[in-house]
């Protein structure tokens, strides 16, 4: 009974870690991400990300996440969103953009 217990808690935690979360943030590109000076250019962004750049989002307090799965997110790029998907190492796995 024990060893049934333990098992049905650790599954749940399990679980518990690939649950979707929401983020919210400025999609912008790789290269400029680090750049004070291109800060929320949506132009600098979507010409980057349309140049091959890979798309990432930037929160409010300035955590860059990847993006796992590009093709969800570049038709955002220079715009302000709110992602739902998974997150392991600082990569997010986008289920839908809003």
């Amino acid at each position: 009974m024990k060893k049934i217990t333990m098992l049905a808690a650790l599954a749940l935690g399990i679980s518990g870690l690939a649950m979707a979360a929401e983020f919210k943030g400025f999609v912008e590109d790789t290269a400029c991400s680090t750049k004070a000076e291109m800060k929320a250019d949506a132009d600098c962004a979507k010409k980057c990300i349309k140049g091959g750049s890979p798309a990432v989002l930037v929160t409010a307090d300035g955590k860059i996440y990847k993006i796992a799965n590009q093709d969800k997110i570049v038709a955002h790029a220079g715009e302000s969103v709110t992602v739902t998907g998974t997150v392991k190492d600082d990569t997010i796995t986008v289920a839908s953009v809003k």
